[in-house]
């Protein structure tokens, strides 16, 4: 890692240089798709797919409620309105016949023209895609796979990143493969697409970074983080996920009973970008937290405020975006430390703390 950043530092390449396309490349080939083009953040490669469709004022975007609000707010930014879906309770990605339900409200409201579905891989899960993708085709709507914490799981042998019209992923330090700073990525098999994004993220250039034919972000991705990205890929393909999986697993078999866990439905494999459990209310929580607290042990909530529910969408119809199941997770979920490195005497750890408190 430190080569790599060295190399990157000498050779004065520091905003686009061949690292860029390096990288790139080699996620591309990882996730399977002709075109990936990096950017400043997870945040950005929401946006630029976004630009690509053309999304705008009067348009409907449909997204869970139970997500980052980044996935949200770049649907707000380009003027559109974001119409919130509620998750399943099992997998906290979103609900399909929540999703029908919300679409032909929309459709009979006649305000608003649906225009976009972005489905979030929520935790390291891909959501259910092949139904997703069934109601996007119905409704002519486009799909945006939000696999900012999705990167690395499938379904059957496809790869989280390959399900969307266009996916984006976040490069997070939190994020499965995570840079030193932000970073974010997009990805597609379209041609066209792929091209309009590459000119928005650079200030919508042209045939060149002088000749300005679009309006468009300063959201490159910066060399040093494509260095570090591709060590990181070799490590992530040769052992961080199947190990961050052994750690799910081993979760899973001492806490199964003691509170709700996880589930990764049949024909499913997750990244584990987190592991969240579920107990039986807010009180509940508290006290778990401050006991794994005294332990040194940190925990965190995704996410005790909905999209539905926060501030910056108060304009929003609530009637429109009623997510009961939402509403319960923000209250009970409780996410704990998961990552490919963590030991087993330290899992043992907060496994007893947890059982010592139910």
């Amino acid at each position: 890692m430190d080569q790599a950043i060295l190399n990157v530092v000498a050779s004065s390449a520091y905003v686009l240089g061949p690292k860029v396309k390096e990288m790139e490349q080699a996620f591309a080939e990882y996730v399977g798709v002709k075109h990936c083009i990096g950017c400043a953040s997870g945040t950005d490669a929401l946006l630029l797919a976004l630009k690509a469709w053309d999304v705008k004022a009067g348009d409907a975007v449909f997204v869970p409620s139970f997500t980052f609000f980044a996935s949200a707010e770049v649907v707000a930014i380009q003027g559109a309105t974001p119409v919130f879906v509620d998750v399943d309770p099992e997998t906290f990605n979103m609900d399909v016949r929540d999703l029908i339900y919300k679409i032909e409200h929309t459709v009979k409201a006649g305000q608003l023209k649906p225009k976009a579905i972005i489905a979030v891989d929520l935790f390291g899960l891909p959501a259910d895609f092949k139904l997703i993708s069934e109601v996007a085709k119905r409704y002519g709507l486009y799909l945006l796979e939000d696999a900012a914490q999705g990167f690395g799981g499938r379904i059957g042998d496809r790869k989280a990143g390959t399900f969307g019209d266009i996916a984006a992923t976040s490069f997070f330090p939190a994020k499965p493969v995570g840079c030193y700073g932000d970073g974010g990525a997009v990805f597609t098999n379209n041609d066209e697409w792929a091209a309009l994004m590459d000119s928005y993220h650079v200030h919508g250039k042209g045939s060149d970074r002088y000749d300005n034919v679009r309006i468009g972000l300063n959201s490159r991705l910066d060399s040093i983080q494509a260095a570090i990205l591709l060590v990181k890929l070799k490590a992530f393909k040769e052992h961080e996920l199947v190990d961050v999986n052994k750690v799910a697993e081993r979760y899973t078999e001492k806490l199964k009973g003691v509170v709700k866990t996880p589930e990764v439905p049949q024909g499913f494999y997750s990244s584990w970008a987190q592991y969240t459990i579920q107990v039986a209310n807010k009180e509940v929580r508290s006290k778990l937290q401050e006991a794994l607290k005294a332990e040194d042990i940190p925990t965190a909530i995704y996410y005790p405020i909905p999209m539905h529910r926060q501030t910056a969408f108060s304009y929003l119809d609530p009637k429109t975006n009623q997510c009961p199941v939402t509403d319960r997770l923000a209250d009970t979920v409780l996410s704990l430390p998961i990552h490919p490195y963590l030991s087993e005497e330290d899992q043992d750890l907060i496994c007893r703390t947890i059982h010592s408190q139910l």
